[in-house]
């Protein structure tokens, strides 16, 4: 769900995303025109998976701000095992929903509901690998990262990938994250972080 400028105007209609890899490569899936959902781009997409490559296969995956789908489908694509997806925007979520059906994924769970209220309860599982590109200008990606840590969300050695307006250096994410990998897109800056457990538990 991205926010600046470097990406297109959503059409009244909605848009489509292509899946990039994996079983469902090339395919083309609708997204309702909801304000401030934006697709991650496939260019980001395309690198943020090349980082991801030897983690995803197998992995839980969990994408608290949705919106379009995008990022989660991608996983399920390329072989993640189990994901959970939720976005506050009912049409979203009854949008993704339909995008499941359409592509037969039974190993896709979805939710509607405010992010941060969802993650401040304790984990149903641990997940391997989160995709946090929450709306900007609303300070949620900072809390989202806290309750993650707080309430066992997080594999040990999970890997997290953020979007954020302002560098990956200035977030104050927690002290057991460490980049991996960062760029930026126009105004957008993407990372990749590792967990480290013993970091956390320190």
């Amino acid at each position: 769900m991205a926010k600046t400028s470097t990406r297109p105007p959503a059409r009244a209609d909605g848009g489509q995303l292509r899946i990039i890899g994996g079983t469902w490569r090339s395919r083309r899936l609708s997204f309702p025109a909801v304000e401030g959902l934006r697709p991650t781009t496939d260019r980001v997409r395309e690198t943020l998976f090349n980082w991801l490559a030897p983690y995803i296969e197998g992995a839980r995956v969990l994408d608290p701000f949705a919106g379009s789908g995008a990022l989660f489908l991608e996983a399920l694509s390329r072989g993640a095992s189990a994901g959970l997806a939720l976005d506050m925007n009912g049409q979203a979520v009854a949008s993704l929903r339909r995008n499941l059906e359409i592509l037969q994924c039974t190993h896709g769970q979805l939710a509607q509901g405010d992010a941060l209220r969802y993650l401040d309860a304790p984990a149903p599982a641990a997940f391997d690998v989160v995709f946090l590109d929450p709306p900007f200008n609303r300070n949620l990606l900072e809390p989202a990262c806290a309750l993650l840590e707080r309430h066992g969300w997080l594999a040990d050695h999970a890997w997290i990938y953020t979007e954020s307006e302002t560098a990956p250096s200035s977030l104050g994410l927690p002290p057991s994250w460490r980049l991996h990998r960062e760029k930026k897109a126009g105004q957008v800056h993407y990372a990749l972080w590792q967990r480290d457990a013993a970091g956390a538990a320190g």
